[in-house]
């Protein structure tokens, strides 16, 4: 018979250190109460106006700042406290080679893409590009301000989704695959599995949205997979980080198109869909036209054959080579 201490000692330790549904559940309740404290403390300094509710159309440069500021520190320290409870000596996607380089190829390759879709939009009558908005110093100003501003949009939101969560699903469920299925591709599935979990809930999470549509959240899911692609490949969020940053600063600064169902002030141009919502976006904007699909299919084209193979797609394949489950913590390590 098992010592309640051995027997609390595997529920809460596997093979390798502390369980993925613990860990999760850890994660969340740091992140939270964290960001639940930054909060309070913020309204504290700047309590809200009181006389009711002021309805906003538009999303300002302020609110980005401060909001996506909080939710990208609460989550990085989150992570960094993660890391030091579990003893992986990781960073989560932060800590590859090539950083820099990576993040580049992803800034690029994400104006790219969202460029194409706006000008198959375009030539297609299906948008409408009225006037220009800001000119001059304004255009420089503003666009540098909103390219950092979504650069921390895009830490927040793939650190939350693709960083230590996306690892450790990964961890949890290919531990679960081999030994329920005994598959050679239970790293492979682990991955992928892992990633449409998380691609599913932050594509519930922007239902939110106003002028959101059902095929505007199918895009956000499909995109969010693209996304991953790209960590499959490169092991690193730095280039998930420069395509969610570029496609966002595209849309809403560059092109003032809708993203995601809401609209930026200061943006360079002012811009409306034509025609059925399933081929212009509506009030989605563009990532609820049907040619984003055609769009990411070229995506993924581009990823497969321009970023190099890192971490995951390595580490998978040895894994379902060797048979030993990938993704495992040294034993020195081990809680």
């Amino acid at each position: 018979m098992l010592s309640p201490r051995s027997t609390v000692h595997r529920v809460f330790i596997g093979k390798d250190g502390l369980r993925a549904i613990w860990s999760v559940l850890i994660f969340v309740a740091i992140f939270a109460a964290i960001f639940a404290a930054m909060v309070l403390v913020l309204r504290q300094l700047s309590p809200p106006p009181r006389g009711g509710n002021v309805a906003i159309s538009e999303v300002s440069l302020q609110s980005v700042y401060i909001n996506e500021s909080l939710l990208a520190f609460a989550t990085l320290l989150s992570t960094w406290i993660m890391s030091k409870i579990e003893r992986r000596g990781r960073r989560y996607g932060y800590g590859e080679t090539r950083r820099l380089q990576k993040f580049l190829a992803g800034l690029g390759w994400g104006v790219i893409l969202i460029s194409l879709l706006i000008v198959l939009l375009w030539k297609s009558g299906l948008l409408i590009i009225e006037r220009q908005l800001i000119f001059g110093w304004d255009v420089l100003c503003y666009g540098v301000l909103w390219f950092f501003a979504f650069c921390l949009l895009g830490i927040f939101e793939e650190s939350i989704s693709h960083g230590f969560l996306l690892y450790t699903l990964t961890r949890g469920l290919t531990r679960f695959y081999r030994r329920v299925f005994q598959t050679r591709y239970s790293a492979t599935l682990g991955f992928w599995t892992s990633a449409a979990i998380l691609c599913l809930v932050f594509s519930f999470v922007h239902s939110g949205n106003p002028g959101e549509s059902p095929f505007g959240l199918v895009s956000v899911f499909l995109i969010g997979m693209f996304v991953c692609l790209s960590i499959w490949r490169t092991g690193s969020l730095w280039c998930a980080v420069g395509i969610h940053a570029a496609w966002d600063w595209g849309q809403s600064f560059l092109f003032g198109v809708a993203n995601s169902g809401t609209m930026n002030q200061h943006r360079l141009l002012a811009t409306h869909p034509q025609g059925p919502a399933i081929l212009s976006g509506g009030t989605t904007g563009p990532e609820g036209s049907i040619l984003v699909v055609g769009v990411l299919a070229l995506g993924i084209v581009i990823v497969v054959f321009t970023l190099p193979k890192g971490r995951y797609q390595a580490d998978a394949e040895n894994g379902d080579q060797s048979q030993k489950p990938p993704f495992q913590v040294p034993a020195s390590d081990q809680l």
